[in-house]
């Protein structure tokens, strides 16, 4: 079964964008319960379903996602998808082994900024790269399906 193993930190700076450029996201939750997920996600110029299962802990869970057509997942964010959207800037950036992903979240989340990393499995060793700060994986405010209804503008 696929699995998705990740960690989510802060970021402390910008260092990251020197090394990569950002790409445009945008995605929906048709479905968002605590044991299950679907999501819909435009990522530049490609779009995605994704099925996401209970997390089995706090950084591993099930993972099904399939490439749909771009004007389909247009049509599924208008009609199906809670709102707020989800939209940000996605930056792949490569450290020691590792593909880095660090999403700047724009609108009701403007101003947070989370790294990821995804893992092969949950005891996968990995070095931090100078711009990831405090992890925020069991902190579940973080979680992209919670930001819809509880958004980074109104935590504080």
């Amino acid at each position: 079964m696929p699995k998705e193993i990740e960690r989510k930190f802060l970021t402390t700076n910008s260092g990251y964008r020197q090394v990569a450029k950002g790409e445009s996201y945008k995605q929906g939750y048709i479905c968002r319960l605590p044991d299950k997920i679907v999501r819909i996600r435009i990522a530049g110029n490609k779009a995605f379903i994704a099925i996401k299962g209970m997390l089995h802990n706090a950084i591993t869970r099930l993972e099904y996602e399939y490439e749909i057509p771009v004007d389909h997942a247009e049509e599924m964010l208008q009609k199906f998808c809670e709102k707020p959207l989800i939209e940000k800037t996605r930056y792949k950036v490569p450290w020691g082994k590792n593909i880095w992903e660090i999403d700047e979240f724009h609108g009701d989340n403007e101003g947070l900024i989370v790294a990821e990393i995804e893992m092969p499995s949950e005891d996968y060793q990995f070095e931090l790269p100078p711009w990831v700060g405090k992890e925020v994986t069991d902190d579940s405010r973080y979680l992209n399906a919670n930001l819809v209804l509880n958004p980074y503008k109104s935590w504080k």
